[in-house]
């Protein structure tokens, strides 16, 4: 790639621009998106864009908007809307999220996980209705407990990192044999061991009702199912029959199917199912600083013709 002389037009999110304008090289000439229409307005003329959006359609249709030769996007850590292809031309480079909310996602596992294990709700309800309880709801502790990890991506490893902290024998799936981790061939046979089990796999087809009614059936009474995946990474129908019926201690929910979850539905009304609607991966402020600094860098390496980081592979769908 030749080098530019000319100043680049960027398209960036408005969220960002506290933590990002003072760091933008002088060539950059930024372009600032608040709503889904100003981004859709803005998305043909980007040259460079940072298409950051929780709700994915319209994130996909200002990649079709767009015209410009290379896209800097720190916006998902596995893509679950199709067509993956438009994502990835000829001429784009695409990045993923990897590394910059490992460390929020991570908080929010461990908060859930001993809220869980020490049913926290029981005791915020005890102190609403001004009631002094005499003894823990919750007698469960985190050490001496194991947690099979699928999916040890950033976000895995650093739960792994916390959980090994609390005294939590962590294993890892890993798709190639190492010391202490199981392979995708050996988990399913594994997982009646495990107390917890905790998903952080992306949403790709290979990932797709890797927790069916088998795997569910297979889980010890007192396993907990912890998902910071992808809703469709699990077979709910089966799930929610298993916690209606406890043949499994609980469910800590990030993603349901679908989003928002109806007032009506099921799982708000089963006290063995801890629901967080999603939030884990709302940006933060510190979040948003690791991805404008990221972004600053990717733009010097596109400046220089050097291939972005991390770079968003089109055929794994992460």
């Amino acid at each position: 790639m030749e080098t530019l002389t000319t100043r680049t037009i960027a398209v960036l999110p408005g969220l960002a621009r506290p933590m990002l304008e003072a760091r933008l090289p002088e060539w950059i000439e930024p372009r600032w998106w608040h709503s889904v229409e100003e981004l859709h307005a803005l998305a043909p003329e980007a040259e460079i864009g940072w298409f950051d959006m929780h709700h994915k359609p319209p994130l996909l249709e200002a990649f079709g908007l767009a015209k410009g030769p290379e896209m800097v996007d720190p916006a998902f850590p596995g893509v679950v809307f199709p067509p993956v292809a438009e994502l990835a031309g000829a001429r784009r480079q695409p990045t993923q999220i990897t590394g910059l909310t490992d460390i929020q996602v991570s908080e929010f596992v461990v908060l859930g996980m001993l809220a869980i294990a020490k049913n926290y709700p029981a005791i915020v309800r005890a102190q609403d209705r001004h009631e002094w309880l005499s003894a823990a709801p919750g007698i469960r502790d985190l050490a001496g407990s194991r947690a099979l990890i699928l999916g040890y991506g950033a976000i895995g490893r650093k739960i792994g990192e916390k959980l090994t902290g609390f005294g939590v024998d962590v294993v890892p799936v890993r798709r190639h044999a190492a010391q202490g981790a199981l392979t995708p061939d050996q988990w399913r046979a594994r997982i009646g061991e495990f107390d917890w089990i905790v998903l952080t796999v992306p949403g790709t087809p290979e990932t797709e009702g890797m927790i069916g009614p088998a795997e569910i059936a297979a889980m010890k009474p007192e396993a907990v199912l912890v998902n910071f995946a992808r809703a469709n990474v699990v077979d709910q129908a089966a799930l929610t029959d298993a916690l209606k019926h406890r043949r499994i201690f609980a469910a800590m929910l990030d993603v349901t199917d679908p989003e928002p979850l109806p007032p009506d539905h099921v799982l708000w009304d089963l006290d063995n199912a801890h629901i967080t609607m999603h939030l884990s991966g709302i940006p933060t402020p510190q979040s948003m600083l690791r991805g404008a600094i990221r972004f600053v860098e990717n733009c010097e390496r596109y400046r220089k013709g050097e291939p972005l980081e991390p770079r968003f592979d089109p055929v794994l769908g992460y």
